[in-house]
């Protein structure tokens, strides 16, 4: 007997070219529009007593936040790989852009000159230096592409990170941000680089000496004419300076206490009506825990952890090399100023004046954070996932 032998029909790939990451966007949205209740709740009551409007800081971050998400999905619909053309272009802008701080375009504000006036803009160009670095050094590493185990590589890459770092600590006097270029300098290098215990290595060295720095320093010094070793000194011991550069950091941690677990209640911080200076600014994460509790707080941080997802996803799913280490980039740029700002208002490391991403109060940073965030859908967008579609 003959058998027939049936056609089985394979199943084929369709590919799937149409996607968006909604859930990044949808975590961006929820993310601003929860900052902007916590801002104005935070800083009606010294809005009123200043300006005369309770809703000033609230309808400036509002229009320039709204705003900026027009903007970034605007930036999403774009080709990322534009900019490989404009890297050094951007890198030299950030530097240059820097450098005028310290001519008259400058400006200083609340003691630090950080700021520059172009004509109606008023901007720090050290946000800029952030995303400079991020597409520059992702630029470069893709163009070095094996030759970056070798050490002439990690010299080059290295080098060029740690010139804006120093450009933004020399110009704009501002240590935080240098540290953030610099972190994310290294994290993208060690992120490309085939080995890792030399980076362990470094890295544990690095945490010994700073331990060692800061016993030296509790132990031989008990007051200091620079403001950064006394922070240090504040951070180490904020009781014994309460009255003065410890008043931030008490307030701040009364106002924690006293939220409890479920807080007093949205609009019912006691501790923001002057006590904690400029709160709706880097020390908003207290009033958001005295209002909401811990357990408002925990939320927040499930929110910036939900969006850390979202970018490592997107990282880890990108279309090429270049949009990988783009997201990568923002990944530990957003993660570092979420840590660096927590970890201060609850006086774990010194005073730092880092933000809290799209919460704080600051057209800045919003402008250039959402900047980023389009950059990162940009890399979504051209995601392609494969489905296997059958076809009867």
């Amino acid at each position: 007997m003959s058998r027939e032998k049936k056609a089985v029909k394979k199943p084929k790939i369709k590919k799937k070219t149409d996607y968006y990451d909604y859930s990044l966007l949808a975590v961006i949205i929820l993310l601003t529009c929860f900052g902007l209740v916590m801002l104005y709740s935070t800083s009606s009551y010294m809005a009123e007593l200043n300006y005369g409007d309770d809703m000033y800081y609230f309808k400036k971050q509002a229009a320039i936040s709204f705003g900026c998400i027009i903007i970034a999905l605007g930036i999403s619909q774009i080709d990322y790989h534009i900019l490989t053309k404009f890297t050094g272009v951007l890198y030299g802008m950030a530097a240059i852009l820097m450098i005028l701080v310290k001519t008259p375009l400058g400006r200083t504000a609340n003691g630090a000159r950080r700021w520059l006036n172009l004509g109606p803009l008023s901007f720090q160009p050290s946000e800029v230096a952030k995303i400079a670095v991020i597409v520059c050094l992702s630029y470069m590493i893709v163009n070095m592409g094996r030759n970056i185990k070798t050490l002439k590589a990690f010299m080059i890459l290295a080098g060029s990170g740690s010139a804006l770092a120093f450009l933004a600590y020399a110009c704009t006097d501002n240590l935080s941000t240098a540290i953030i270029i610099f972190c994310i300098t290294m994290g993208l290098i060690f992120i490309a680089h085939p080995k890792v215990k030399p980076f362990l290595i470094a890295a544990g060295v690095g945490i010994v000496l700073i331990i060692i720095f800061v016993m030296i320093l509790s132990s031989s010094l008990e007051t200091s004419s620079s403001f950064r070793l006394r922070r240090i000194l504040v951070w180490l011991h904020p009781e014994d300076f309460a009255s003065g550069d410890g008043y931030q950091t008490i307030q701040a941690l009364y106002a924690i206490g006293s939220g409890g677990f479920l807080g007093r209640g949205l609009g019912n911080s006691i501790q923001k009506l002057g006590s904690v200076p400029e709160a709706q600014n880097d020390m908003i994460f207290s009033i958001v825990c005295e209002e909401l509790g811990i357990l408002g707080g925990i939320i927040l941080l499930l929110l910036f952890a939900y969006l850390l997802y979202r970018l490592f996803f997107i990282a880890q799913n990108a279309p090429d090399l270049f949009g990988s280490l783009m997201v990568s980039g923002i990944f530990i740029h957003i993660a570092l100023q979420v840590i660096f700002n927590i970890a201060v208002v609850l006086n774990l490391m010194p005073n730092t004046g880092v933000t809290l991403p799209l919460v704080s109060y600051g057209g800045t940073s919003i402008v250039f954070l959402m900047s980023e965030m389009g950059l990162a859908l940009s890399v979504a967008r051209q995601i392609k996932f494969k489905e296997p579609e059958r076809l009867l």
